[in-house]
């Protein structure tokens, strides 16, 4: 062992408990960087005991058991399916796949089983059941079936997210007769190192540990400890390490055995901390320590392992899961919000790199993750007739209590201020859970308040989808057809320019003051096309606004025509058109733009559009489609773009966030995209624009087309302003599977604004009052 590794041992072990404990906590507090609050983590999860047989026998062992004291060797595939199914339904994520060593090895009856089951091996078993899990129920197996090979881990990656294997002690004294690993072969420290290593080539997140108390010395545990961190700087493949306290149990050889004192048990804890890497996360079991919750929180751990609502913990059954509710919290209560996590880890969901997570694998990822790659936290998601989880009153769903961060209200004091925000200011937004949440969504409240007042306004609109013939194929798309996507729920159609002015005078008879023109691109449209529409609703409404043509349709009609998109946006604008939508924008990053409308424009040939319009004179609003497959970072950098040019040109009337609606969207059938944003993230969207816009854009809309009513009414309490439109016959949602319906009266705006304490008042498209004829 090396010098530095030598003097590291010896100061965790010398150094006073309370300082070391410190300085656990403040790596723990910062080791997501200097803005991002600190939480704890945990995993719903179900435990599914695929057999109790083992070629081991370790001496503290009450898991691992004989052939004759089963009814069969293995649970079978039904039994599996059942325990999954009852997990999934308690709202579990995790199939926790826990066994004893290939105990094929040792005992005739487990050969016999699996010979006369198809099978040759355990392993071979394992990963059958962990397809069956992961294909009829959508929970991510996780594998702990002890020592296993390289081409094992590469068999298990297309069904299961993550694996375990616990080192529990480089100790080889511990394998001498009379230790408790004496007659345990896999048990061996170069044996298990060795498969670790393993896992590391096949590139499987791993979770792994050490076992405290089973005759090892103070320095062996702290040597475990290092050599499970050389382990992942060699590989990056260590998710967790578990620092697990041993705990005798009746009936086996180590049932008098002395466990670990609790000052030693928290020094290792603090000491694992400080010498794995950042990313690596330190556990400690709860149902082992749940005399001991507060103290392993003050020794730097970040994550409480599996907990599950369904199954007891097969291996600690004398041990009793603690109640979410008490954990949730003692954790709010020290400043970290308790949040789901899937079983793999979000730094290998929410990245570019793909290699971790096989690719038939990866759409039962992302239908469970949030864009943070954590686990998504209700079956919430736009356009489902679900209510939204949250009220005006709690627009988080529940009121949280608990310490924030001085780092957060630098934050927020800065955009009160007027001041611009970094991306990592705006993602440690983002990342609020808990009172650090609450916070900043009393914060948008407030700077509401001060941008808009009271009044939440809506306009009295109709959109006009002209047409839905479209020549992109952009992959959330299920509103345009072409002749390979017709036939999910509309036919392709083209308006005639009779239809399209027969449509704006219903508008006004209604008592519309806009009318809203998108379509798709069709191919035989030029710039000529669009100005004929705009004509014939002018010709047949004079005095209605019109709002029409997204900038990727403005590009193709000026291309159409060889003029430059300034000139044909002055010729749109002679021909009455009074504004434009901001849709088209998606995500305002070309990372994301690449991967969901390739063919679309760029993000720089996006903003260019909407500054000329500025200039020429119209304005627009803004939008963001959020809920698939981009980031926290991808919003903040979409924030931000829309902030600069707002300061550089004043033309943009609002904020629209629009949550994908995802059922029938192209990706998400694919198995491509994420389910929409959760509803916090929803809540946060809003929120946090209002933030970052402050003193730019004052107004905030929210679409209750795919939050529905409920939902709306909620993010009023949250920065938003202004209800929309009333949308008669919106269809862009509606084909994308939104329940909500297509228009909603006054009456139920009002209802909406009432239920968040607020006036309702009618404005124009460009946030005038309306002239009522008995006014004129």
């Amino acid at each position: 062992m090396a010098l530095a590794d030598r003097e590291l041992i010896a100061r965790v072990l010398d150094t006073p408990l309370n300082d070391l404990l410190a300085e656990a906590r403040a790596r723990r507090d910062g080791r997501a960087g200097p803005l991002t609050p600190a939480r704890m983590t945990y995993s719903p999860k179900v435990f599914i005991p695929l057999t109790r047989l083992c070629t081991d026998v370790c001496h503290y062992c009450t898991f691992a058991t004989t052939p004759s004291r089963l009814h069969a060797p293995y649970l079978s595939p039904e039994e599996v399916l059942q325990i999954a199914r009852d997990g999934a339904e308690a709202g579990c994520k995790e199939a926790l796949f826990t066994l004893g060593d290939a105990p094929e090895r040792r005992y005739a009856a487990a050969r016999e089983w699996l010979a006369e089951h198809g099978f040759e091996r355990t392993i071979d078993y394992v990963r059958h059941c962990a397809e069956l899990v992961l294909k009829e129920t959508g929970l991510l197996p996780h594998v702990n079936a002890g020592v296993l090979e390289e081409d094992d881990y590469r068999m298990l990656r297309p069904v299961a997210a993550s694996c375990g294997l616990m080192l529990e002690s480089t100790s080889e004294r511990l394998l001498e007769k009379g230790q408790s690993h004496h007659g345990s072969p896999d048990k061996v420290p170069a044996v298990r190192l060795a498969s670790l290593e393993a896992a590391g080539r096949a590139r499987v997140p791993m979770t792994s540990g050490i076992l405290i108390g089973i005759g090892e010395t103070a320095e062996e545990r702290i040597e475990s400890l290092i050599v499970l961190r050389d382990l992942h700087l060699a590989h990056g493949h260590l998710q967790e390490v578990i620092v697990q306290n041993f705990c005798p149990k009746p009936g086996t050889k180590m049932a008098g055995a002395p466990e670990a004192t609790e000052q030693d048990f928290l020094r290792v804890v603090a000491a694992a901390r400080i010498i794995l890497p950042d990313e690596v996360s330190v556990q400690a079991p709860p149902n082992l320590n749940d005399e001991r919750l507060v103290e392993l929180i003050d020794a730097g751990i970040d994550d409480w392992g599996g907990i599950s609502p369904v199954t007891a913990d097969h291996v600690n059954p004398e041990a009793a899961w603690p109640e979410i509710e008490r954990l949730e919290a003692i954790c709010a209560k020290a400043g970290l919000p308790l949040v789901e996590r899937l079983t793999i880890y979000p730094r290998f969901v929410a990245t570019d790199d793909r290699s971790w997570i096989d690719a038939k694998l990866h759409p039962f990822v992302l239908k469970l993750s949030d864009a943070e790659g954590l686990a998504r936290d209700s079956l919430w998601s736009p356009g489902l007739s679900d209510h939204a989880p949250a009220s005006p009153a709690l627009p988080l769903g529940k009121r949280h209590s608990g310490p924030t961060t001085p780092a957060l209200h630098r934050i927020l004091d800065k955009a009160a201020g007027g001041n611009e925000l970094s991306v990592d200011e705006i993602v440690a937004l983002f990342a609020t859970r808990g009172a650090q949440a609450q916070a900043v969504v009393e914060a948008a409240d407030d700077l509401r308040k001060q941008a808009k007042g009271e009044t939440v306004t809506y306009v009295v609109n109709r959109n006009i989808n002209y047409t839905n013939i479209c020549t992109h194929t952009c992959s959330f798309c299920a509103f345009s057809k072409t002749s390979s996507k017709a036939g999910f729920r509309d036919k392709p159609y083209d308006l005639d320019l009779s239809e399209i002015a027969d449509r704006a005078r219903e508008a006004v008879a209604k008592g519309a003051t806009e009318v809203c023109l998108q379509g798709g691109i069709h191919p035989r449209y030029t710039g000529d096309t669009y100005a004929s529409i705009v004509k014939a609703v002018k010709d047949a409404c004079p005095d209605l606004h019109v709002h029409a043509f997204s900038p990727l349709e403005v590009t193709q009609g000026a291309q159409t025509l060889g003029v430059s998109v300034s000139d044909y946006l002055k010729r749109l604008k002679d021909a009455g058109l009074g504004s434009l939508p901001g849709t088209a924008a998606e995500i305002l990053h070309d990372d994301i733009r690449a991967q969901i409308c390739p063919d679309k424009l760029t993000t720089r040939q996006w903003l260019d559009v909407v500054r000329d319009a500025h200039l020429v004179g119209l304005p627009t609003t803004s939008t963001i489609m959020y809920g698939h497959l981009e980031r926290t970072e991808h919003w903040a950098a979409h924030l931000l773009e829309l902030r600069r040019l707002q300061v550089e040109t004043g033309g943009f009337t609002e904020f629209v966030p629009l949550p994908l609606v995802h059922m029938e969207a192209p990706f998400y059938r694919k198995g491509q995209s994420r389910k929409g944003p959760t509803w916090r993230e929803a809540l946060m969207m809003h929120a946090v624009a209002r933030i970052v816009l402050f003193g730019q854009i004052d107004s905030i809309q929210c679409s209750w087309v795919k939050l529905g009513v409920d939902g709306a009414s909620a993010v009023l309490a949250a920065g938003a302003n202004d209800l929309g439109g009333v949308l008669m016959n919106e269809s862009i949602s509606r084909a994308a599977g939104a329940s909500h319906g297509q228009e909603l009266t006054v009456d139920q705006l009002f209802e909406a604004a009432s239920a968040a304490g607020r006036p309702l008042k009618q404005r124009t498209t460009l946030y005038k009052d309306v002239v009522k004829l008995e006014d004129a």
